[in-house]
């Protein structure tokens, strides 16, 4: 899960003063010799580095660039403020899916200049699903950078002991959660609160295994579909028995998995580095944690995509963030971006290894370059460590390889707007509630479901 920090758009525009890459004037947007660059890597350690490669590019170019960091909630209004006041950014770093889509609905990105990177860049040597999933149709909507997986995380040891397989289908997961679970360790945790966002992120993650969609090519509403029915069915028979009583989120999640009261969990693969023991705020606690800080890392193997009983092929929930390249911005942006996708991209994935799966593996002459570099990216907060000194093989090309099987409820439909909107209402999460603590049947959550996306859709007008 990407943490979210919230902020005033008076301390954003604080920080534009604080955060000016160079000392020259700030830039209109409409000089080719100054740049101003919005990132949403907003955490202190992350923007230093950024400004790092930023005045580095600077210097050698010389160009004024003036970076500004924000909160991802903030970007709309501060958007919206900016575009009021003709002072709208060259480019935006990081730009999730959501937010990407409502930057084209908002008419102010530049796909001609997206795509003319992506082409200079090679299509070939980017994950195609990232390609997919930032685009509309045939129109380039950003440069897809980086991505964070949904994962579903398992007990190696507990696993192998009871001679299980890997929990890699919708029945695989059932056998093992209900076969491990016990007074003592709860088969799987999961998100389950009603009104949080990381519990849409989680049942969306199991309900495109089983091509449980929003919406179908057409736009149409398709939550009480069969497919969505099962889904639903799957996820809270998991939650009904074998799991653990009362509402699960990120934090009681993580910390069951931690103290060693649970036998898989779903989380991002931000958790990689606290589980590595690398975070002093949030460290593995079980039993055999407290003789060797590594247990939990070295008995925990992943499983990026799943795959449901209807499904057609393995999918995941995973986030892919872009570079989108705004209307009318300077005409160096171009080589900007070009340069934080390849001689800076490294540097790039080096803020945070863990959430920053690469979406470009390498370029044309060496096709595995930056897959091959991030492997060699130090992860950690308190202390640091080499990715893949801690985490296996198997698991490093887990999730190298997942941004192909990210997918993301209407986008690929071209209804992101509705997906938002779904989402922000928190409609999957109350439904899957009243199942798991009222009894409502799969089918009729599924309806109900449904019935609420089509209400929005309807106060949407789409």
């Amino acid at each position: 899960m990407r943490m979210i920090r919230t902020g005033a758009v008076a301390a954003v525009a604080a920080a534009a003063l604080l955060l000016a890459g160079c000392t020259g004037a700030p830039d209109d947007g409409g000089g080719d010799d100054s740049l101003l660059i919005w990132t949403v890597e907003d955490v202190a350690e992350r923007v230093e580095a950024q400004q790092a490669i930023l005045d580095a590019y600077a210097e050698e170019n010389g160009l004024d660039i003036e970076l500004v960091a924000l909160a991802e909630d903030q970007l709309p209004a501060v958007l919206a403020s900016a575009a009021a006041s003709n002072d709208l950014p060259d480019a935006i770093a990081a730009v999730s899916l959501n937010a990407l889509n409502q930057l084209n609905t908002d008419g102010v990105l530049d796909p001609d200049a997206a795509a003319a990177i992506v082409d200079a860049l090679g299509p070939d040597t980017f994950s195609p699903r990232a390609l997919e999933l930032t685009s509309a149709g045939d129109t380039r909507l950003g440069v897809p950078s980086d991505g964070w997986a949904q994962l579903l995380f398992y007990r190696t040891d507990l696993f192998e002991a009871a001679d299980l397989e890997p929990p890699t289908t919708y029945e695989a997961i059932t056998t093992a959660a209900t076969t491990l679970n016990s007074p003592q360790v709860a088969g799987i945790v999961a998100a389950t609160a009603p009104a949080d966002s990381f519990t849409v992120q989680t049942f969306e993650h199991f309900a495109l295994a089983n091509d449980c969609q929003l919406v179908d090519d057409a736009g149409a509403v398709t939550l009480g579909s069969p497919e969505c029915v099962e889904a639903i069915d799957f996820y809270t028979s998991l939650i009904t028995d074998a799991s653990v009583a009362g509402n699960q989120d990120a934090d009681t999640t993580r910390a069951t998995y931690f103290n060693g009261g649970a036998a898989m969990v779903v989380w991002s693969s931000f958790l990689l580095d606290e589980l590595a023991g690398l975070r002093n705020d949030a460290l593995p606690t079980c039993p055999e944690c407290a003789a060797d800080p590594t247990f939990l890392a070295e008995n925990t193997g992943v499983v990026s995509a799943i795959e449901g009983p209807s499904g057609s092929e393995p999918a995941s929930f995973g986030e892919i963030v872009s570079w989108a390249v705004l209307s009318d911005a300077s005409a160096q942006t171009e080589d900007l971006v070009e340069y934080m996708m390849d001689d800076a991209y490294l540097d790039w994935l080096a803020l945070a290894p863990e959430g920053k799966v690469p979406t470009r593996t390498g370029t044309a002459d060496e096709p595995t370059k930056f897959a091959d570099g991030w492997q060699q990216l130090e992860i950690g907060v308190d202390t640091k460590a080499l990715l893949s000194s801690i985490y296996g093989e198997e698991i490093m090309q887990a999730l190298i390889e997942s941004p192909d099987g990210f997918n993301r409820w209407g986008l690929p439909q071209g209804q992101g707007a509705l997906a938002g909107a779904v989402g922000g209402q928190f409609v999957l999460p109350g439904v899957l509630s009243e199942t798991i603590n009222s009894g409502l049947s799969a089918e009729d959550a599924a309806e109900r479901a449904a019935d609420e996306a089509n209400t929005i859709k309807e106060d949407l007008g789409i």
